[in-house]
């Protein structure tokens, strides 16, 4: 099945999650995306194995859409061919630290003299112009930098989420401006680089709080899962299991007031915004916590959605996957790897479009699966490829 992107050619030198999901999501879209590895696999590929080879649980999400060919580009043939390819290419996807990727010949001057017109989508984890601006890093630095470590998880002890959403939303931004750099091309002939940074996104999603404290120097500190500007907004243990209810507005609290049969509380002086509720959070909270300790999860939300107050259950990766509203969604779409036990549950394109949706093609490749695929396409024949396979260049 095409896309809208069908006729664009992605190579994918990314590694781990931002720059590999940017490549996803293009290839979600109909894109040619051929994954460069190394001629052992990268570290990537093998992050949380969950097959009989090691094969990790990212890279069966990440590398869905994709080819895979081996490749070492710092031999001099190897060279050529990666050159080769850039030729043919629309875009090169690369999260790599600059000083790599000069040597590697993928920064943007050495593509430019290769393809003109080359889009060039690069991530670094903090971004260009500061002290920390050629240090490498992670997900979890990127929330540390930005303020929100600090406001997650128990008072005084910063936590990081184990969700890697700073990388996942990078690569989600990433996308979105090669769309745009796309587009720019069609109307201009030009191509040009771009450089998402993983503290760039944290400070983005943590902007509000950013604005807040600059604002009013309130120094805020954590409070675990208890919103601070508004309540009820927590947890709440049910009497067999753990809900997250989340309660803003006048009209809601209305509606929740009634519901645990304290209306009154709608007409208390110190609960008449969501700012003086969230200042009394621990009272409030606690008449939830009482009202939840003896119903069931599924009469506690069903009583919530009656009344259009928002509420979820807090659910294990395994209740996750049994959900019948999860399983209703069909969000996860099942696929065969060669080496896996079973079939693996694989996140498909997260919005829904009516005429020219994402989907998935193909599976995650196996290593180096598309390699004499790609070589033969470029002009080489099999015994030249095996010369190249002998050599270690593939």
């Amino acid at each position: 099945m095409s896309g809208v992107l069908d006729g664009i050619r992605v190579l994918d030198f990314g590694r781990f999650i931002a720059g590999p999901f940017a490549a996803t999501i293009l290839g979600d879209l109909g894109a040619d995306v051929i994954r460069i590895e190394r001629i052992d696999g990268g570290e990537d590929r093998w992050t949380t194995p969950v097959t009989p080879d090691g094969q990790g649980a990212l890279f069966l999400q990440v590398g869905r859409n994709k080819k895979s060919m081996t490749l070492n580009p710092m031999k001099e043939e190897g060279r050529r061919i990666m050159n080769a390819l850039i030729a043919t290419a629309d875009v090169v996807v690369a999260n790599l630290p600059p000083d790599t990727r000069r040597q590697m010949g993928l920064d943007y001057e050495s593509l430019k003299k290769v393809k003109d017109d080359i889009i060039v989508s690069t991530v670094t984890c903090f971004g260009s112009g500061g002290p920390f601006s050629d240090r490498v890093g992670f997900d979890g630095l990127a929330q540390a930098m930005s303020g929100a470590m600090h406001m997650t998880g128990p008072e005084g002890q910063p936590t990081r989420n184990s969700t890697p959403y700073v990388d996942f939303c990078t690569g989600s931004l990433l996308a979105m401006a090669t769309l745009a750099a796309l587009r720019h091309r069609d109307l201009t002939g030009e191509g040009q680089e771009l450089e998402g940074a993983l503290l760039k996104t944290a400070m983005t999603i943590a902007n509000a709080t950013l604005i807040e404290q600059d604002q009013l120097g309130i120094d805020r500190e954590a409070s675990h899962n208890q919103g601070q500007t508004a309540a009820p907004s927590d947890t709440f243990m049910t009497s067999d299991g753990l809900v997250l209810v989340s309660v803003i507005g006048n009209y809601q609290f209305a509606r929740w007031a009634k519901l645990v049969g304290r209306p009154e509380l709608a007409d208390d002086p110190r609960f008449q915004s969501d700012e003086g509720r969230g200042n009394h959070r621990n009272e409030i909270c606690g008449v939830m916590s009482d009202w939840c300790a003896n119903k069931t999860t599924d009469q506690v939300l069903l009583a919530l959605a009656d009344l259009k107050i928002p509420g979820a259950p807090v659910l294990k990766p395994q209740q996750t996957l049994d959900h019948p509203h999860v399983n209703a969604l069909g969000f996860l779409e099942r696929w065969a790897y060669p080496s896996a036990s079973k079939d693996v549950p694989i996140s498909q394109f997260p919005v829904a479009m009516t005429a020219s949706p994402g989907v998935i093609r193909h599976r995650a490749p196996e290593l180096g699966e598309h390699t004499n695929e790609v070589l033969t396409e470029l002009g080489f024949n099999s015994s030249e490829i095996d010369d190249l396979r002998s050599d270690r260049i593939i």
